[in-house]
């Protein structure tokens, strides 16, 4: 049965990905996709959602360490409670996997999931529960968009336009977000999210004022490192150290030089958002150097220091999804890598026998498993984000 169950999703992947050649992604072939989508990697993922499936609480939420980014390290404000972020993150685990709400064997699952977000949406809109920021809102967003993108739920649209309002209405003077709405600081890993968020949004239908994307990108473009050489003499741009600056990284808060910080995880959020946002410029030499200082920066993350640690997997999000719609060579020498990694076995790294993969530091195992299984399943292509 289970041999059956994986053949077939060999075979439906490679249908749907030949059948999207008007995508903005590169077209696949039926050859790529026997490479990538192996009978390993679709055990892996299935023993990954059952094991999201089992952590699942009774009112829809995942749990998860509730907190921030901090320098090299992840702060926690509150341990092991129900998460917003971390929900909808394995919400879209599902849906990356073709499941839908009501139907299937994780039908009920992903119902559960939407009804936990929907519930915990104030009045003003913002999805919020036991101190989750904007970044949670911008994933629990993403995660209602590509729903009602495959569902038309009348109740999903609903909340969905009202958390894209909050978001509008939120923007501050520099076109960009912070942790809280209506905050007037910027920085660009959450304008990233709110960005990805009203894209996904407005591609399914959603009122998104056009003005409102167009002045997010232009701060993500803004963010990017055009000239390395002004930024050499910051202390944590050292070899041993997470951060690093190079022509084409784009910069946690471009306004603020004691702020001008670049790495792994904030240069695939910017690329993957300026491809969503329809900058698909990947042949220009400025997207070629973020490109390039993306792909240097891969090395450093899966280093034993930064291996699975909330940066990789943060990082690995935004990376699957730039890497794929840039296409080869850039995809094939990335899957190569990243493929290889979440499926080795034996090390303190792997997918344990749970189905879990670790996540020392950052919100949690499911919170670590939820995004290795969309990386997994990026080639799938049945997330509506991942088809235009």
């Amino acid at each position: 049965m289970r041999r059956g169950r994986t053949i077939a999703r060999l075979l439906a992947s490679a249908v749907l990905v030949a059948a999207a050649g008007a995508s903005s992604s590169p077209a696949r072939s039926g050859d790529d996709v026997a490479v990538e989508v192996t009978p390993r990697l679709v055990a892996a993922v299935d023993r990954g959602l059952a094991f999201l499936a089992s952590q699942q609480l009774r009112d829809g939420a995942w749990i998860g360490s509730v907190g921030f980014k901090l320098n090299q390290d992840y702060t926690v404000q509150e341990a092991d409670v129900p998460h917003v972020g971390v929900t909808a993150l394995a919400g879209m685990a599902f849906l990356a996997g073709g499941h839908l709400p009501d139907r299937g064997p994780y039908g009920d699952t992903l119902t559960r999931a939407i009804a936990f977000l929907i519930a915990h949406q104030n009045d003003q809109g913002f999805i919020t529960h036991r101190q989750s920021r904007m970044y949670d809102h911008a994933f629990a967003t993403l995660f209602l968009a590509e729903v009602f993108g495959q569902t038309e739920s009348g109740e999903v649209r609903t909340a969905l336009q009202r958390a894209v309002d909050l978001i509008k209405n939120s923007q501050n003077p520099r076109g960009s977000w912070r942790y809280q709405p209506f905050a007037l600081e910027s920085d660009m890993s959450i304008t990233v999210c709110q960005l990805m968020a009203l894209r996904a949004a407005r591609n399914v239908g959603i009122r998104v004022p056009a003005e409102t994307i167009n002045r997010a990108v232009d701060y993500v473009e803004q963010s990017r490192v055009v000239d390395e050489s002004a930024y050499s003499d910051f202390s944590y741009m050292q070899p041993e150290g997470y951060y690093a600056l190079g022509t084409g990284a784009f910069r946690y808060q471009y306004q603020d030089e004691d702020m001008s910080r670049s790495s792994f995880a904030l240069t695939a959020a910017g690329i993957t958002s300026l491809y969503h946002a329809a900058k698909y410029d990947s042949d220009t030499p400025q997207m070629k150097a973020s490109l390039e200082f993306l792909t240097a920066q891969m090395r450093r993350v899966s280093s034993s220091d930064w291996r699975c640690h909330f940066f990789y997997w943060y990082g690995h999000y935004y990376a699957a999804q730039a890497m794929f719609i840039t296409g080869d060579p850039w995809w094939k020498s990335y899957w190569r890598t990243i493929s290889g990694e979440l499926l080795e076995t034996g090390t303190q790294f792997s997918q344990g026998k749970d189905g879990a993969w670790p996540n020392p530091v950052g919100p949690g195992r499911n919170f670590s498993t939820a995004v290795a299984c969309i990386v997994l399943q990026v080639p799938f292509r049945y997330l509506p984000i991942l088809q235009r």
